[in-house]
C-alpha cells in the first residue's frame, strides 16, 4: 500500500473540516507513552512561513481559511475555555482535557493526541502553535492572554478573515521585487525579496490615540547617529507635563531648548504654560538614550512619520506594542537597515556597524529607494496552513472592542 503524505496546510486544513465532526482516533493515540510524554522535542519548533503576507499565495490561503472556518462553524465551532488556574506542563484536569479538545479543532495540535488530562508536552507545542499564531509570546503555557485568543468565537475569526481578504486583495499585485511591510495590528515589520520574506522584525507602533497611519512610500535615506527634533504634539502632550513633575527630565536625557537667539535653561522656561511650544527641543546624538537610538529611516509622507531604532529594546519581548506617536520602532534594526542598503555601493554590515560605533552623524542615500507599506491586516493565512489573527487595535474592523489588547498588564489568571 503507498505512503501517504500530507503537506502542513492539507494537515491542518484537514484537522479543521474533520475535528469538530468527532473522528475516532487511532489505537496508538491512546498509548500513555504518546499521551503524557514530556520530551523536548515537540516544545522547540514554531514553524515560520517564508510567504509574504502580502501575496497572491497569501491571498489563495486567505480565501481556503475562510471556507474552512464556516466549515468548522457549521459543526458547531469551539466552546470557551473555563480555566481558573495557570496551566503549564504537569498541569492535570478537566481543564486539560477541554484544552487539548480546543487546540485539535484548530489544528495546533495533532489529533492523535488523544485526551489525557496531563499536560505534557504535546500540548505545550500545541499552546506554542497557536500563541505564534496570535502574535503572542510563545511560552507554551496558558495565561489571560492566551486563554482569552481561545476563547474568541469562531464567528468573529470568519469575519476577521472576510474584511481582510477585501484588504489582501488590494495588494495582492507586484509591490516589487524588494519591498518593506509593516502591518500596525501586529506589530511586525517584514522585508520581502523575490517572494520570499528576508527578515522579520517586532515592531513598536502608534497608540491608539496617536495611530501610526496607513501609507505607501519608498525609503530613499537612512540617518545614522541622528538627532531627535521633538514634535510639537509630544512637546504639548508628553514633554511639559513630564517637565512639570520632574524638571531635570530634559537635562538627565540631553535635551536641547533651542531658541531665537540660541539654547535656553530649562529653568528659565514657564513650565506652567505654553511657552514650551514657541521653541525647539533637539536630543543630542546617542544610542544609549537618543529617542531615534543609532538610527532613522526616513518615510516620506504627509504624515511626518517615518522608522527608527530605539534604546528601550524591552518592548520588542512584550505582546502589547502600540506604544509610539506614529511612528515605527524597529527591531533588530541593523539587519532591517542591512537589507535596505544591500544594493548601495559600499554599504555592507561591517561598514554599518563602524558608522554606527563612530557616534559621527551620516546619512547614506540607498540607491535603490525601497517600497515601503504601512498596513491594517488583522487576519491572513499562509499556504502551509497557519492562519494569523491579530486584535484590531484602531477598530478599523468594526467589529467591537479587542479582546486581549485590554488585558495590558497582569496576565495570570
Amino acid at each position: 500500500m503507498p505512503k501517504l503524505s500530507l503537506t502542513r496546510r492539507e494537515t491542518v486544513l484537514a484537522l479543521l473540516s474533520s475535528a469538530a465532526a468527532g473522528v475516532s482516533l487511532p489505537a496508538f493515540a491512546q498509548q500513555a507513552e504518546w499521551r503524557q510524554s514530556y520530551d523536548a522535542g515537540a516544545r522547540n519548533a514554531v514553524a515560520r512561513s517564508s510567504t509574504p503576507m502580502l501575496s497572491p499565495a497569501a491571498l489563495a490561503a486567505t480565501e481556503q481559511a475562510v471556507e474552512a472556518y464556516r466549515a468548522l462553524a457549521a459543526r458547531g465551532g469551539w466552546q470557551p475555555l473555563q480555566v481558573s488556574d495557570k496551566l503549564a506542563v504537569g498541569s492535570r484536569g478537566a481543564s486539560v482535557v477541554a484544552l487539548r479538545q480546543r487546540l485539535i479543532i484548530t489544528g495546533d495540535l495533532d489529533a492523535s493526541a488523544g485526551d489525557s488530562n496531563i499536560y505534557d508536552s504535546y500540548v505545550e507545542g500545541g499552546v506554542r502553535r497557536f500563541q505564534s499564531r496570535m502574535g503572542l509570546s510563545t511560552t507554551g503555557s496558558i495565561n489571560r492572554a492566551t486563554l482569552t485568543a481561545l476563547n474568541v468565537p469562531v464567528d468573529r475569526r470568519i469575519r476577521q478573515l472576510e474584511t481582510n481578504i477585501v484588504r489582501l486583495r488590494t495588494w495582492s499585485g507586484n509591490l516589487g521585487n524588494r519591498y518593506v511591510v509593516a502591518n500596525i495590528p501586529a506589530a511586525a515589520v517584514e522585508t520581502v525579496e523575490n517572494g520570499h520574506v528576508a527578515t522579520r522584525h517586532a515592531a513598536g507602533v502608534g497608540k491608539i490615540d496617536r495611530q501610526s497611519p496607513l501609507l505607501q512610500t519608498k525609503i530613499p535615506e537612512v540617518n545614522f547617529n541622528p538627532t531627535w527634533t521633538v514634535p510639537a504634539s509630544i512637546i504639548r502632550k508628553d514633554l511639559i507635563p513630564k517637565m512639570q513633575k520632574e524638571p531635570s527630565y530634559l537635562t538627565e536625557n540631553k535635551i536641547r531648548i533651542i531658541g531665537p537667539s540660541g539654547e535656553i535653561p530649562p529653568e528659565r522656561v514657564n513650565w506652567r504654560s505654553d511657552e514650551a511650544t514657541r521653541y525647539t527641543f533637539r536630543q543630542d546624538p546617542g544610542g544609549e538614550f537618543n529617542s531615534l537610538g543609532f538610527v532613522r529611516i526616513n518615510i516620506p509622507s504627509s504624515h511626518g512619520v517615518y522608522m527608527h531604532d530605539t534604546p528601550s529594546k524591552g518592548i520588542f519581548g512584550d505582546d502589547f506594542r502600540f506604544v509610539s506617536s506614529g511612528c515605527i520602532r524597529v527591531q533588530n534594526v541593523r539587519d532591517y537597515i542591512a537589507f535596505l542598503l544591500k544594493e548601495t555601493p559600499g554599504w555592507d554590515r561591517a561598514k554599518i556597524d563602524e558608522t554606527i560605533a563612530s557616534g559621527e552623524r551620516v546619512n547614506a542615500r540607498i540607491a535603490n529607494p525601497v517600497p515601503c507599506y504601512w498596513v491594517y491586516v488583522t487576519a491572513w493565512a499562509t499556504p502551509d496552513g497557519g492562519v494569523q489573527f491579530r486584535d484590531d487595535i484602531y477598530n478599523k474592523d468594526g467589529l467591537g472592542p479587542v479582546p486581549v489588547a485590554r488585558l495590558e498588564g497582569d496576565q495570570d489568571i
